[in-house]
This record gives C-alpha cells, structure tokens and sequence, in this order.
C-alpha cells in the first residue's frame, strides 16, 4: 500500500472542510431566525431516531451473526429487547444503560 502525498492530502483536507460548510455551517446561517413549516420540522424530529435506529440495527445484526450458533446470536437482541421493556417502564437513559450492559454480560456468562 503507497503512502498519500502531502498534496493529495490538502486536497483531500480542503474537500473534506468545503463539504462540511456546505451540509452543516451553511444551512445553520440560512434559516438562523426563519421559522420552519411545521411539516418540515415534524420531519426533521425524525432524523435523530431513525439515525440511533440505524446504528443500533447496524452493530445488533450482522451478516455473520449466527454462524457460532443461535444462542450466542441470541445475546445480543435479547439484552436490546430487555432494554427496550426498560426504556418503556422507567424513561431513564442510566437505568437503560445498565441494564443493557448487566442483561448483556449475564447472557454472555451463561451462553459461554
């Protein structure tokens, strides 16, 4: 594998500055003080979700996942489904947290 240039790498740099103005700093200083349609805005309530949801899905299936078998497969999902019935009861970001990692660490001891 051939090491990147310096001036590949400013090029790569300047890119990667102008495409992060352009989709985040540039928006901000557009609508600062304008007041969204509410659909808009109803939509964009989504985006945070849909996007923990994602990276959630992400690392919870894998293509690989059940080739050691479907208990060990099982751990996971079930630590995510213990934290969900978490979520629901008590609204508190802690209490799902440590129930997601002792329901996970519990499920692996048993399953190795």
């Amino acid at each position: 594998m051939q090491a990147i240039e310096w001036g590949d790498f400013w090029i790569i740099l300047a890119v990667c500055a102008v495409t992060i103005l352009a989709c985040r700093t540039l928006p901000l200083m557009l609508l600062k003080g304008r007041e969204l349609p509410e659909k808009v805005s109803q939509v964009l309530g989504y985006i945070p979700p849909a996007t923990f949801a994602a990276l959630v899905a992400n690392d919870l299936l894998t293509p690989g996942m059940f080739s050691a078998g479907i208990w060990p497969a099982a751990a996971p999902l079930v630590a995510a489904l213990i934290v969900v019935v978490v979520a629901k009861f008590t609204k508190s970001l802690l209490w799902c947290a440590i129930a997601g990692v002792a329901a996970y660490a519990l499920l692996t001891l048993v399953l190795v």
